[in-house]
């Protein structure tokens, strides 16, 4: 998706990354192999540091050394302020190293915890493209959102458990005395709690493929004097999710996905400048349009004189797979108002209801 001109420093929160690998993937010790290859995918990594007591990952501090990891020691014996500590460090390195190394363009942040999402908007601030980093059943809603790109440890190629996930253990139930009558209630042995199975993190929600790719498409061609070529495409997409992978979808590279939705019709591929990297665009048969407003007029004038809210509903009632974005349209408004266009609907609106009322002209 980049190029290899891209220069990353990578600053690790190894105890976050590490507690969670273990706990939610049973990957023990932690893996960096690879994270080191999903970084060099995407450029030239030139500064790699880890933050932690080394005390409490002796195997691990091994492990780093060898992949040529610089190991930042923080001392965990000072209460309950160490955890700040190492954050804290971590967080005036990455903002320093940005400040005095204009050269790096990327910062990748190995982390879950949502304290570091002021220095990824710091950094970004700082026109630094940031990568974040994080176990999944271990990361913060909050972090992936900020980052440009964000990358599951659960889903890099190569990370195999090396034992069973750690759950937290549930307490016994507790059993309330019952009230002695004649003679004292028995005393009840505490119950030992049913091992729970050992479940995978769950799976986070996917969205709907070609809507995301095409509304995304449509934007960028409303933006753009010119072709969209597909590296620009994939970089919109993560910008607007940034766990986006098209292997989620069970896709070798962004190329292949690109492939797949033309050969369906959902877009376009024309050859692009460089090679490898195609023009994108939404195709100029109109027939699936068509078919779309066809579907939209048919419930207007089945329902009479419906209000605009509740109508994408019983839209999918008749087809449940129905979008506007799949047709380039970001909201169902914008489509009903190309409908409006077209003189297929009319719409006005309604200070008594706060809505469009919508019919079919006669």
């Amino acid at each position: 998706m980049t190029s290899d001109d891209e220069r990353i420093a990578l600053f690790l929160d190894y105890e976050n990354l590490a507690i969670g690998a273990r706990d939610g993937l049973g990957v023990r010790p932690f893996d960096f192999g690879p994270i080191a290859d999903a970084l060099a995918e995407r450029g030239r990594v030139v500064a790699r540091r880890a933050y932690a007591d080394w005390s409490a990952f002796d195997e691990d501090r091994r492990l780093l050394a060898r992949a040529q990891v610089e190991l930042i020691e923080i001392p965990q014996r000072m209460g309950a302020s160490r955890k700040n500590a190492a954050d804290i460090k971590m967080a005036v390195d990455a903002v320093e190293m940005a400040f005095e190394r204009g050269f790096i363009t990327t910062f990748a942040i190995g982390t879950g915890d949502s304290d570091f999402t002021p220095l990824v908007h710091k950094l970004r601030e700082l026109d630094k493209r940031v990568i974040g980093i994080g176990v999944q059943s271990s990361t913060s809603a909050l972090l992936p959102p900020a980052c440009d790109e964000f990358l599951f440890y659960d889903r890099l190629p190569g990370v195999e458990p090396t034992e069973a996930p750690r759950r937290p253990a549930r307490r016994g139930p507790v059993v309330a005395p019952s009230r002695p009558v004649a003679a004292p209630a028995p005393v009840v042995a505490p119950v030992e709690p049913e091992p729970e199975p050992v479940e995978p993190p769950p799976a986070v929600e996917e969205r709907e493929l070609a809507p995301l790719v095409t509304s995304t498409l449509a934007g960028l061609a409303r933006h753009s004097d010119g072709p969209v070529l597909g590296s620009r495409l994939k970089r919109a997409i993560l910008r607007k999710d940034p766990t986006f992978d098209e292997a989620d979808h069970g896709f070798r590279g962004f190329g292949e996905l690109l492939r797949h939705l033309e050969n369906i019709g959902v877009l376009e591929l024309r050859r692009g400048s460089a090679q490898g990297d195609p023009e994108v665009a939404i195709p100029e048969d109109t027939s699936a349009d068509e078919s779309a407003f066809r579907l939209l007029v048919d419930v207007v004038r089945q329902l009479g004189h419906p209000q605009l809210s509740g109508l994408k509903d019983q839209i999918r009632k008749r087809r449940p797979d129905f979008s506007e974005k799949r047709f380039g349209f970001n909201t169902f408004l914008s489509f009903a108002k190309a409908a409006r266009t077209r003189q297929l609907v009319e719409m006005e609106w309604d200070d008594e209801t706060g809505d469009y009322l919508l019919r079919v002209p006669t």
